[in-house]
């Protein structure tokens, strides 16, 4: 077993069972986005979250001991890279990426958004013209060594 199998395990019961991301994220007391981030295999989950999901999604008992086990994140990124949404969220930053960076800089210097001090909201806002996706990104602010 590894943590794909897992994870693919994760996503099987979730589906038979009914389970919502918000409901994993109430049990292992979390944000929605950070308990599906890990339930999807790219983070490390402490003994007893590990144990939490075992038995919500009746995972065998080896998987307790995968799911604390450091991921290798992002390596799912060729099966993932045709995926329209995907698709759609590196266009995003493609076309804003150099618009953030000079921005970031302009506000707090030379330096980047921190990618593991970081958290993220995804909210549905209703709209006349049709519902909103909002994605809310916040790292921590990181100087590069002399500025």
């Amino acid at each position: 077993m590894n943590r794909t199998t897992v994870t693919e395990q994760i996503i099987e019961s979730k589906i038979r069972k009914g389970i919502k991301w918000s409901d994993v994220a109430a049990e292992l007391g979390t944000r929605k986005e950070w308990a599906t981030t890990a339930c999807l295999g790219q983070m490390t989950l402490s003994a007893e979250q590990a144990e939490k999901i075992a038995a919500l999604f009746d995972l065998p008992g080896d998987a307790v001991t995968i799911l604390q086990t450091p991921p290798l994140r992002g390596q799912n990124e060729a099966a993932i890279a045709a995926d329209p949404l995907v698709y759609r969220l590196r266009e995003i930053v493609a076309v804003y990426g150099p618009t953030i960076k000079e921005l970031i800089h302009e506000e707090f210097g030379d330096g980047i958004m921190s990618a593991i001090d970081f958290r993220m909201a995804l909210n549905r806002r209703e709209d006349p013209a049709g519902d909103r996706v909002e994605l809310v990104l916040s790292g921590k602010y990181l100087p590069y060594p002399g500025s």
